[in-house]
């Protein structure tokens, strides 16, 4: 007879990966460790997001329980490479199955989107409490963009997994209020078992470098730096913001400084390169202290969705520029951030109006006074709405209640 432990997380990057993808279930699982949770995680061993020697199949960090599968990893450049990892990585699970079995709950993210069938298996097999978090909703986040047909054999797959992970999920959390509302009118499930929960970013000081430190301050020196950070992949409207970088192109004191991955990353380098534009500078990812240094330099930050994407997905970025008080220009439909941004956290612009965009940029660079209000507002909100303590109280609270009743412990295999 074996009682079995708390909470499992099934997620497709863990620590020590950088991207937010690997942090966020991080900090999640290690604050309901902390909280006296029993955690454990199964997760795909790091390639691409990963720096320095191999680390073990097996460790406990923090109190969790780390198990990371190998796995067949292509580039994820492309659609076919991401979904080749997507299926191989899902199929690990399923074969490791027996080990979520050994947990009262299970959190699943929605990437990758065929990972969640696993865990409303392991609910409909063992009784595994399920808990969904919905970064993205699949198929909409492909058919919006185009990148699959609505009807197609992965649509049709992706929705057939909806039915079963709405269905039998005994909570969905979702990134925004615009979302929540999108999943009650698409999906199959009652309002009380959707819960609002932001996500975050991690509580590391921003620093406030000194010039001779900072790896970007001799580029930027009088600049005014307008920054665009993260994905640059098929939700984000870079046509708008391309397109305001040409309507600046000539002047030399506005930078714009990009750094980031996806498949619009390298359409930009192109672009910049043909045309010659010379005051664009485009990085890759950058994590750790380069990214803190770039941050550090930024007058004002770019967030971006597609039109049609509102309630998809969230700009994760969005709470690092809060956090680092840097004001926000946003090209989007309305939604939460947008709400943010009118209480004066930043402009917000509609999606295809770039002359608009790119008269924004020439107001905040005239307004240093303006530019001061709207970082205290940011720094205001992060710490009101979206700061990791508050994210994890809420993850923690969503578990006792869930865990509570007698009857899930005890529980054998």
């Amino acid at each position: 007879m074996k009682h079995k432990k708390d909470i499992v997380f099934l997620c497709q990057f863990f620590y020590p990966e950088y991207i937010s993808s690997a942090q966020l279930p991080f900090d999640t699982a290690a604050a309901l460790a902390k909280e006296g949770f029993s955690v454990g995680v199964v997760c795909g061993y790091p390639r691409e997001y990963l720096q320095g020697a191999a680390i073990p199949r097996r460790e406990t960090v923090e109190g969790i329980q780390i198990h990371r599968l190998k796995y067949l990893q292509m580039d994820r450049s492309g659609f076919l490479g991401r979904l080749v990892n997507y299926f191989s990585f899902t199929f690990m699970v399923l074969l490791h199955l027996p080990e979520i079995a050994g947990y009262r709950a299970a959190v699943v993210y929605s990437n990758p989107p065929i990972l969640p069938w696993i865990a409303s298996w392991a609910k409909a097999l063992f009784g595994t409490k399920l808990i969904f978090v919905s970064y993205d909703l699949y198929p909409e986040v492909a058919t919006v963009t185009d990148t699959l047909r609505p009807g197609s054999m992965i649509c049709r797959l992706m929705n057939h997994i909806n039915r079963c992970v709405f269905r039998r999920g005994d909570q969905v959390v979702s990134l925004s209020s615009e979302q929540r509302d999108y999943i009650l009118r698409h999906r199959d499930i009652s309002p009380d078992r959707v819960t609002v929960i932001p996500n975050w970013y991690p509580e590391e000081k921003v620093p406030s470098s000194r010039p001779e430190e900072n790896r970007f301050s001799a580029m930027t020196r009088d600049k005014f730096v307008v920054s665009y950070f993260g994905n640059m992949g098929t939700m984000q409207d870079m046509h708008t913001i391309l397109n305001a970088i040409r309507a600046l192109k000539d002047e030399e004191n506005i930078l714009f400084l990009f750094a980031g991955h996806g498949n619009k990353l390298e359409k930009l380098k192109a672009i910049v390169r043909e045309e010659n534009i010379t005051n664009v500078a485009v990085y890759d990812f950058l994590h750790g202290a380069d990214f803190q240094d770039a941050l550090a330099v930024s007058s004002c930050a770019l967030v971006s969705l597609e039109t049609g994407a509102t309630g998809l997905c969230v700009p994760s970025k969005t709470y690092c520029y809060l956090h680092a008080g840097v004001p926000l220009l946003a090209i989007m439909d309305e939604c939460d951030i947008v709400r943010d941004i009118e209480q004066g956290a930043g402009l917000w612009v509609h999606n295809g109006q770039w002359e608009e965009l790119a008269r924004a940029i020439r107001e905040l660079k005239a307004d240093p006074e303006r530019l001061a209000g709207m970082r205290t507002v940011c720094r205001r909100l992060y710490e009101e709405k979206y700061s990791m303590e508050l994210g994890t109280r809420k993850y923690s609270r969503l578990f006792r209640d869930l865990l509570k009743s007698r009857e899930d412990k005890g529980v054998t295999i």
